[in-house]
This record gives C-alpha cells, sequence and structure tokens, in this order.
C-alpha cells in the first residue's frame, strides 16, 4: 500500500449494520501512512461514535454539513478539494440513490459533489434492495459517470437471508483505493527534476549553518510526480525523511553540491522544482579543525560570502523552471521578484510564519504566481496536493509548447 502514503482518503460512513466495519477501514488506512479525514452520516452516528473515529485516525470527525466549525462549512469545501480520494463505506441503497440524481443532504453528498478526486463505493444492504431494478439503475448510473464499486460480497446478511450484500471485506477496500489512485499515468515519458530539503554550509567538521526545512514539500511533489508517472529525480539536502520509492535518489549537502547535481539532472529533463531551502550563504572559509573557545572570548565574528543561485545558473532553455518563495513578509511582492529576476515560468509562495503551513508540517497554503502575470490561491492543501497542482501547471506548459 505505498500508494497509499501521504494521501488524503475521506472515508465516509453511513447508516448500515455494517458502519463498524468502517473503524478497520480506518485503522488499515492510518496504518498504510494515508491522512484520513472521516464523515458520518446522522443515520451512521446511531451505529459507530465520532470518538471511535477520533481516536484512530488522530482527526476531528465530521458529523454537520452546518457546523461553523467543520472544514466542510457551507462557505467553503476544503475536504473535497484537498482528497485525492473520496471512500464510502459502506454505502446504503439511500445514499447511492442520493449520489445518483446529485441530492445534496449530508457531508458525505456534499463532499462527493464538490470533489474532482476519485471516488470509491462499498455498498452494504440487504439482499433484495441490492437486486432491486432501481439500485442497479443508481449503481449503473454512477459508473457510467466514472464512480468505482467494490463489492458488494455474497454471504449472510443481518437479515437472516444470504446473498449479496455484504460489506467486502478490508484487504479489497484498501486494494481498489490504491489502484484509484495510482491509475493516473499523464505524466509518462516526463523526466521531473525536484529538489528538497535545507542545504547545510560548513563551518568546520562538526558545525554548519542550516534552515528548518523539512524537506516534506520537496518529497510531496517527488511522490506525486512518480505516482503520474513521471520519471523523477529527487536531489535531497539532509532530512529525517525516508527515501521515495521508485524515484532516482540524489543525496547532497551543501548549495555547491547541489548545484553540481542539479545541473547534471538537468541535461535532457522537461522540469525543474526548486522546493529546495538553499542557504543563501556560506562560511568565506572552512576551518580545517573545530573551532574551539577561547578563555576571554565573547564573541566569534563569522565571514559570510553567497552561495550559487541555482535556479539562475541552470541555462536548460527547453527547461520549465519552477522556484519557490518561503517569505515572512512582502509575500507576493518579494515572490514576484523572484519570478522575474530568475526567469521562472512560475513561483509557488508560502508564509512560513503560519503555523498550519510552510516548514515542519503536512500541510502548506500557497499562492502560485506565473510569468504571464497569472495569480492562483491554494487553500490550506497536503503537500502532495500541492505538488499535484504543480505537475498540472507543468503538464499544461509541456503541452502548449509542444503544439
Amino acid at each position: 500500500m505505498s500508494s497509499l502514503k501521504g494521501r488524503s482518503v475521506v472515508l465516509g460512513v453511513t447508516g448500515s449494520i455494517a458502519s463498524y466495519k468502517a473503524a478497520d477501514i480506518a485503522s488499515k488506512l492510518n496504518q498504510a501512512g494515508a491522512l484520513v479525514d472521516v464523515i458520518l452520516t446522522p443515520a451512521a452516528q446511531e451505529f459507530v461514535s465520532s470518538l471511535t473515529f477520533r481516536s484512530l485516525t488522530h482527526r476531528p470527525v465530521v458529523t454537520d454539513m452546518l457546523d461553523a466549525d467543520s472544514e466542510l462549512a457551507v462557505e467553503h469545501v476544503a475536504l473535497a478539494e484537498r482528497a485525492d480520494v473520496v471512500l464510502i463505506a459502506p454505502a446504503t441503497a439511500n445514499t447511492i440513490a442520493k449520489l445518483a440524481y446529485g441530492f445534496v443532504d449530508d457531508a458525505i453528498t456534499a463532499t462527493v459533489l464538490a470533489t474532482t478526486a476519485p471516488v470509491v463505493i462499498a455498498p452494504a444492504m440487504d439482499a433484495k434492495m441490492y437486486q432491486s431494478a432501481v439500485t442497479n439503475e443508481n449503481i449503473k448510473r454512477l459508473e457510467d459517470r466514472g464512480y468505482l464499486f467494490v463489492g458488494p460480497g455474497v454471504g449472510n446478511l443481518a437479515s437472516g437471508l444470504t446473498g449479496p450484500g455484504r460489506l467486502v471485506d478490508t484487504a479489497d477496500i484498501l486494494n481498489a483505493i490504491s489502484d484509484s489512485v495510482s491509475s493516473t499515468k499523464d505524466l509518462e515519458g516526463l523526466r521531473i527534476v525536484v529538489s528538497a530539503g535545507g542545504t547545510e554550509e560548513a563551518i568546520d567538521p562538526v558545525r554548519h549553518i542550516t534552515n528548518r526545512s523539512s524537506g516534506k514539500q520537496g518529497y510531496g511533489i517527488a511522490q506525486a510526480a512518480r505516482d503520474r508517472g513521471a520519471e523523477v529525480t529527487l536531489i535531497s539536502a539532509p532530512t529525517a525523511l525516508a527515501p521515495v520509492d521508485g524515484v532516482n535518489m540524489v543525496n547532497v549537502t551543501s548549495a555547491r553540491t547541489m548545484l553540481d547535481a542539479v545541473q547534471d539532472a538537468c541535461e535532457g529533463a522537461d522540469a525543474l522544482v526548486m522546493a529546495a531551502a538553499v542557504a543563501d550563504w556560506e562560511p568565506a572559509e572552512f576551518a580545517q579543525q573545530k573551532m574551539k573557545k577561547v578563555k576571554g572570548q565573547d564573541r566569534l565574528v563569522l565571514e559570510l560570502k553567497k552561495t550559487p543561485d541555482i535556479l539562475f545558473e541552470v541555462r536548460n532553455e527547453a527547461l520549465i523552471k519552477v522556484g519557490f518563495a518561503a517569505e515572512s513578509e512582502d509575500l507576493i511582492a518579494n515572490a514576484t521578484d523572484k519570478l522575474q529576476n530568475k526567469n521562472l515560468d512560475f513561483i509557488v509562495a508560502n508564509d512560513i510564519t503560519a503555523s498550519d503551513a510552510g516548514f515542519n508540517v503536512d500541510t502548506n497554503r500557497v499562492v502560485i504566481l506565473d510569468k504571464s502575470g497569472g495569480r492562483e490561491d491554494l487553500p490550506l492543501l497536503l503537500k502532495e496536493k500541492v505538488g499535484d497542482h504543480i505537475l498540472d501547471r507543468i503538464k499544461l506548459i509541456k503541452a502548449e509548447a509542444n503544439k
């Protein structure tokens, strides 16, 4: 289930006797590394409690579409926007009917209507209800729209009957979700270079200058590009993150070693995404021995010199170049300067003073500025989802260039 790691999964639970099985689904998704947001319909809450799912996912549970404190409040639908997949398990005949005809009267139907992510539906109901002509017509209607159904299984039902209607096993549901998020290979044939992490500029053999970058944004972009079929080279400064499977990992330390690696990787590449937090300054001289404290010394003056500007140094004219601007003030003005001075196709700007975005968290809130003067403000998203927005732009630019 490596394809679920870092993915945003919205799990909708409806009012079925099988609702208790959704707890196992939530738990397994969480163990697979997914970020799980659970929505309970009012009927589902008659069978299971929100506390169960909050304990399993360590996330708030949505129970009321009109709750002003919910991420699904009337003024926005953030869960629908950031979802990589929406799963409804169990899905009752009533919920399937509402989805088939576009009715919105709870948080699950609102999310499905608002999302562009794949929707996976795992039915659970009495055999006669499942076999009825109207239920089959509703399922066919949803399948024609691209919704994926998994199950139901055949076996003993709560009604005492035996037949189709059982919620399928958790493993089958997880496989269906994994397939749905891995099925889009729209970047096949593209070579994308991504940088990540904060560079370390050595002072002496034991000390260095660095920054607070965790590398999560660059790693998220690399994972998203890999999942969409691109050939990815991830050039990483030191981080605490595990290597990304399925990409060419190049480990570097300083700005200068990153420059060399980026220049090598960009030969024949289609796009460069510089998500790394590259140090602007490095010590003017490297002390060959550990610098010792001297008795009576109260200060140490460290002379610094500029590091190379990697985006400026990369001269591949056919390369799509994407920069990042992590700013603590004048976000748009500073990002616009970088966009123009570095001759970028577009730049991704984020405010590092926000507690829920930027360094050392799994989410980011960014503004994308392009060289034609366009601006796109994205809501708070998982960093992998931010990566998808960046990749969508790269795909569009590449398509325009190939016309």
